[in-house]
């Protein structure tokens, strides 16, 4: 079983929500106390806004190809402050595997991927 972990395509975006709606999904089932139902139109652009922007990363993990899991990543770099020092970090922001393909093996490849990814851009956190 070959796990192909890598930057997401515009035209996987739409593969990429269905996951997205699988885990808002859960979080709703799991905490209706604090996430609203649905999967609406804004939630579903949040991802194309992520792709266009150079302060995000989508990344795919494509298994028997198909998409499999998903991350998305913030490269976030906060300047020094009158209350802090300058800091830098990668932030997960957004991580699923579908359901069909748990126990696989893919969110490990996705954390790896996004270590991996991390100290190429020089982030340390």
């Amino acid at each position: 079983m070959n796990i192909e972990v890598r930057p997401a395509r515009r035209e996987e975006l739409d593969a990429v929500n269905a996951l997205r709606r699988q885990v808002n999904e859960l979080h709703v089932q799991g905490r209706p106390d604090i996430f609203k139902p649905g999967f609406g139109p804004e939630l579903a652009g949040h991802v194309y806004e992520q792709f266009e922007s150079d302060c995000f990363g989508v990344i795919v993990a494509v298994l028997d190809g198909s998409i499999a899991g998903f991350a998305t990543v913030q490269y976030v770099h906060r300047p020094e402050s009158a209350f802090n020092l300058p800091r830098d970090f990668y932030h997960v922001e957004e991580f699923g595997v579908d359901t069909a393909h748990r126990r696989k093996g893919v969110a490990s490849a996705l954390v790896e991927y996004m270590r991996s990814d991390a100290r190429r851009r020089g982030f340390h956190r």
